[in-house]
């Protein structure tokens, strides 16, 4: 009898309505502070953000990140400020998305996309180097051929928010605080902080 009530699991099963999707053509949406691939940023006349001040490898946990940092040519600069990066390279076989790199950076140079999926043949394809990490003209990642890519995965490369208002201060609640990037826009305001009422 225990055979045929084995069967009987089996046949109830076949009749329910899958609770599968279909991956990789159907994803599940992404929480807007997911942790994905990163991406360098660029303001809207083209120039960089990075200013090569090494602050994110340097709270980097994982110390997947290496850059170096440059003067800027005065005939041709990179950035507004007096340095950028020469070298940026991120090594996503150590890499754990922490977004303690994001955290770190003074200029908002470096977010993170919602891309997770992607694999390596080689191990040198999992180091980007600044060429494919900098956003194009439009503001979007650059799309590799080992990334899988459906789309909106980089639609909002700002979609996170630091756990505190800007140094602590509860006046920043409800404002907009983070300057617009290329192609993206503004970033949502603060959210979560109550000014104390003064005595």
């Amino acid at each position: 009898m225990g055979k045929f009530s084995g069967f009987g699991i089996t046949l109830k099963q076949v009749f329910k309505k899958p609770v599968t999707t279909r991956y990789p053509k159907e994803k599940r949406p992404k929480p807007e502070r997911f942790h994905g691939r990163h991406v360098l940023n660029r303001y809207e006349d083209g120039m960089e953000k990075c200013i090569g001040c090494e602050l994110c490898a340097g709270v980097c946990p994982a110390r997947c990140i290496y850059v170096r940092g440059a003067d800027n040519p005065p005939d041709a600069p990179v950035s507004p400020g007096e340095r950028y990066g020469f070298v940026y390279e991120i090594n996503y076989l150590r890499c754990i998305h922490c977004d303690l790199c994001v955290e770190a950076c003074p200029t908002e140079a470096i977010t993170e996309t919602k891309l997770f999926e992607f694999s390596f043949a080689h191990r040198a394809d999992a180091i980007y180097t600044k060429n494919e990490l900098l956003v194009d003209d439009e503001g979007h990642a650059k799309r590799q051929p080992w990334e899988l890519w459906l789309g909106g995965e980089d639609d909002e490369t700002s979609a996170w928010m630091r756990a505190t208002s800007p140094s602590g201060a509860a006046a920043y609640e409800g404002r907009i605080v983070w300057s617009s990037e290329l192609g993206v826009g503004y970033r949502q305001p603060e959210q979560g902080q109550r000014r104390k009422k003064a005595d």
